[in-house]
């Protein structure tokens, strides 16, 4: 396991797309709230990729959380892509996908924008 997720990020269409790669846990959870949090941008869509992302404890929840409460104050918007079975079944246990707009990663293909 290792103590870091790796981020990265870039514009597609008018949206900051934010690539998560490792295992969201306690350990890692605050910087990449640190990371992730500036890049929430005022009426712009933030889409996070979760492809890469093969556990999240409740710690990663919450810096989720914290990601869309940032997007709601800044009148923007998340979407979640790219979510393995076992992301997805701790989100929906956790009432966590409520939150979300949950796409698979083909939506975000030029043209697919609003599916």
């Amino acid at each position: 396991m290792t103590a870091e997720v790796q981020v990265r990020s870039h514009d597609v269409d008018g949206a900051t797309v934010v690539e998560l790669m490792g295992e969201i846990t306690s350990v890692t959870s605050a910087a990449l709230q640190e990371r992730i949090l500036p890049l929430v941008g005022s009426d712009r869509t933030t889409v996070i990729d979760l492809t890469h992302v093969p556990y999240i404890s409740s710690a990663g929840l919450r810096t989720l959380l914290l990601v869309h409460r940032q997007a709601v104050r800044r009148q923007s918007t998340t979407i979640l892509v790219g979510l393995s079975e076992e992301v997805r079944f701790v989100m929906s246990s956790t009432g966590f996908l409520d939150f979300f707009d949950v796409r698979d990663k083909a939506s975000l293909e030029p043209g697919a924008a609003g599916q």
